[in-house]
């Protein structure tokens, strides 16, 4: 049976572990908020430019771009965006999940294909890298991580439309996850590279689309515009990420910081059971002093 001083010591250090759990459930809440408010941000402009890239390939016109060039599968290659740092439960070991069953999924689709995983994210790439096989390439070197900036993810994007391009890959597809609330976020894959119709939100709301003048071209307007697209797809591909990381983290802090608090009235119980006990026997001994 443990003493009052080591009793006194456990709640001490559980007292301190509630503090920093619930410090840190504040953290990762107000960086959750702001990548809410970047993804607010950044919806006007990728709405914009999504509007223009549907009525582009809806319209009654002939125009030819590599980034649309549908070909032969033959390489595959999956941008996996998960998180650099701990304490966020499950995150990791889900999307790790996903990406497994995914794999399944695309060698029952295209069994001759490589398939190259491109993990962004020092804790996901742990996971990952367990993945590789003889038809399975891991390329950790991706020049990003979780928390990149517009710049870093610019260059990724750049990069990624060059092997495109070039035909390392014929296919580029990511697996993220998607934010939806704090409570509830949303594994899911999207295709990139070469970018179908079907993947713009914009055709899914009922736009009608209406006939325009192309100036200077469409091959121009396409070559402009499919750059900007795929960049503010990337954009938010990764703070969908960084927010779904923080609310995953915040829930982990949060249950962290509800079982701190549950032990810590345990030990206070026990604590004040076995101080009233230690008094009450000092009581009888002096009450059975005085009789004798």
């Amino acid at each position: 049976m443990a003493t009052l001083r080591e009793l006194k010591a456990r709640i001490g250090s559980v007292a301190s572990s509630e503090k920093i759990t619930g410090a840190m459930k504040m953290i990762s809440s107000a960086k959750m908020h702001k990548a809410e408010q970047a993804l607010r941000q950044l919806k006007p402009y990728r709405s914009q430019v999504e509007t223009i890239i549907a009525n582009l390939l809806s319209a009654d016109v002939e125009f030819a771009s590599p980034l649309l060039e549908s070909r032969e599968i033959r390489s595959i290659a999956m941008v996996i965006l998960g998180s650099d740092d701990g304490l966020c439960g499950a995150y990791n070991v889900n999307i790790c999940k996903q990406v497994t069953a995914h794999i399944a999924k695309l060698k029952e689709e295209y069994p001759e294909a490589t398939i190259t995983l491109l993990p962004v994210g020092s804790k996901i790439v742990k996971q990952v890298v367990k993945l590789s096989s003889a038809s399975i390439t891991v390329d950790t070197n991706t020049g990003v991580d979780s928390k990149s900036d517009q710049a870093a993810v610019r260059m990724f994007t750049a990069r990624l439309r060059e092997d495109f391009m070039s035909g390392r890959f014929d296919l580029i597809e990511s697996l993220s996850t998607h934010y939806h609330s704090v409570s509830r976020q949303r594994i899911e894959t999207r295709r990139l590279l070469p970018v179908e119709a079907s993947s713009l939100s914009v055709g899914s709301q009922g736009v009608v689309i209406k006939p325009y003048i192309f100036e200077p071209s469409p091959e121009a307007i396409v070559d402009t515009v499919l750059p900007l697209f795929q960049l503010a797809v990337m954009q938010d591909l990764f703070t969908q990420n960084q927010a779904s990381e923080q609310a995953a983290r915040v829930m982990a802090m949060q249950s962290a910081n509800d079982n701190a608090r549950k032990l810590l009235e345990q030990l206070r119980l026990e604590y004040n059971k076995l101080r009233q006990q230690s008094i009450t026997n000092e009581l009888l001994d002096i009450v059975g002093g005085q009789v004798r």
